[in-house]
């Protein structure tokens, strides 16, 4: 769809059910195993007046990306420099944990296109992410230089802290089957991984 118009009511009730069918059928078969038709199929629409408002699958798919990477990002950004260090990055863990938890089709939407190699995504990668990730870099070594933080390689920190938040979203069904409910597990993990970072961070 081109129009520049804003969208009616009725438009954006159909834009939101392409997209939370999308959601649905990428999560299960990927990016490349996932056809226009079983989208238009599960959004209760015919193929035709699927692409009246995407073009094609891939269309569907960047608007989704863009739509996680902006929520992805919003706790990065939230980390305050003048706040107090510890206290901040364990905010930001948690804010991750309860993402994973509450988003995790979004979370392995966006982790299976990185692993892909990020073809849809590279653009917003390397201006949003990069300065972001830059950002965030320069305010942890602030921290550490200044003995508020223990010193470890901020940048390191930072993929590890996505690894173990963005695991209970991207490995739900393993994990469900070895420790339980989601409720159980998103307190053990918040737990857990609170005790684990402030045992590395304090000074």
């Amino acid at each position: 769809m081109t129009s520049e118009k804003p969208f009616s009511a009725v438009q954006n009730k159909n834009r939101a059910a392409i997209l939370a069918a999308a959601l649905e059928t990428f999560s299960a078969h990927g990016f490349r195993g996932t056809r226009l038709e079983q989208i238009a199929n599960n959004a209760g629409m015919s193929k035709p007046n699927v692409i009246y408002y995407f073009p094609n699958k891939e269309a569907i798919f960047v608007t989704l990306l863009n739509s996680h990477i902006d929520k992805w990002l919003a706790p990065l950004r939230e980390i305050d420099p003048d706040g107090e260090p510890l206290e901040q990055v364990i905010e930001y863990i948690v804010k991750k944990v309860r993402m994973s938890a509450e988003m995790p089709r979004e979370s392995r939407l966006f982790a299976n296109e990185i692993v892909q190699g990020a073809p849809r995504l590279k653009e917003s990668m390397n201006s949003d992410l990069k300065g972001l990730f830059d950002r965030t870099v320069n305010i942890l070594e602030k921290w550490m230089k200044e003995g508020k933080l223990a010193e470890v390689p901020a940048d390191h920190l930072i993929y590890s802290i996505w690894a173990t938040t963005q695991h209970y979203a991207d490995f739900e069904a393993q994990i469900e089957v070895l420790s339980g409910t989601p409720e159980k597990i998103v307190a053990s993990a918040e737990a857990y991984l609170i005790n684990m970072y402030t045992k590395l961070l304090k000074p």
